[in-house]
């Protein structure tokens, strides 16, 4: 499902370039749950906004489903961002003016659907929030809710548009171990009930353990791989 080649991404400081990627490569198959640890300041979210197309490589190449992200137009990649990923990140990024249940029809909203394919995209956001355990915060605004109930309605909200792949940076990040483990059940649920993708960055090792495949970002490049049994390892491991 997703191939990267070659990651690089340096960034200038007046003078000085820093490097922060130095040639990452990963094989992710559909339907796979990868988590990419690392600490802080190593570059995960920049990785991670690359596979996702958020930010360019200075270098490398990107496949998803078989297309060179890179090389699509700005409105191609906009609409795969719509309708083929989901995002989940650590501050949640909800719009305070717009009511939960808005929240999470925003992405069928801007994808411009209409008619019967609107009224499918309301029926699907009611039953999200019920999935994630919201269906009475529907009327509530972002402000009235838990740090646990805001992630799951960035949850509820990436998943309205029936996305391939679901990337998540640090989802459990401002979540108490308790409300993070409960998030981390809900993402591994929804990947092996619905065979959808997620790759997950974060700076918590135990998470591996409900990884089919890991990695620890350092010095700019994956190591340290591990792949379960029953999951193809790719040619260059």
């Amino acid at each position: 499902m997703l191939v990267a080649q070659n990651i690089h991404k340096v960034y200038r400081n007046g003078s000085k370039d820093i490097p922060v990627l130095r040639g990452v490569d990963l094989n992710i198959e559909k339907g796979e749950f990868t988590v990419i640890c690392g600490p802080s300041g190593a570059g995960k979210s920049t990785l991670l906004h690359i596979l996702g197309s958020l930010d360019t490589p200075t270098q490398g190449k990107v496949f998803f489903e078989g297309q060179d992200l890179y090389k699509l137009s700005d409105a191609v990649l906009c609409k795969i961002r719509n309708e083929k990923m989901g995002f989940v990140f650590q501050f949640y990024h909800l719009l305070s003016e717009f009511t939960v249940f808005e929240n999470v029809i925003m992405p069928a909203s801007i994808s411009g659907s209409a008619g019967n394919k609107i009224k499918n995209s309301k029926e699907q956001a009611l039953g999200l929030l019920k999935q994630v355990g919201l269906s009475h915060r529907i009327t509530h605004f972002p402000t009235q809710l838990s740090g646990g109930e805001k992630q799951r309605v960035a949850i509820a909200r990436a998943l309205i548009n029936k996305p391939a792949m679901l990337l998540c940076d640090e989802p459990t990040g401002n979540l108490d171990s308790k409300t993070g483990k409960e998030v981390i059940t809900l993402l591994k649920k929804i990947n092996r009930e619905s065979q959808m993708t997620v790759i997950l960055v974060t700076h918590n090792t135990d998470l591996t353990a409900v990884a089919d495949s890991s990695y620890h970002l350092q010095d700019g490049i994956l190591v340290n791989p591990v792949r379960k049994v029953g999951v193809k390892a790719p040619s260059f491991l």
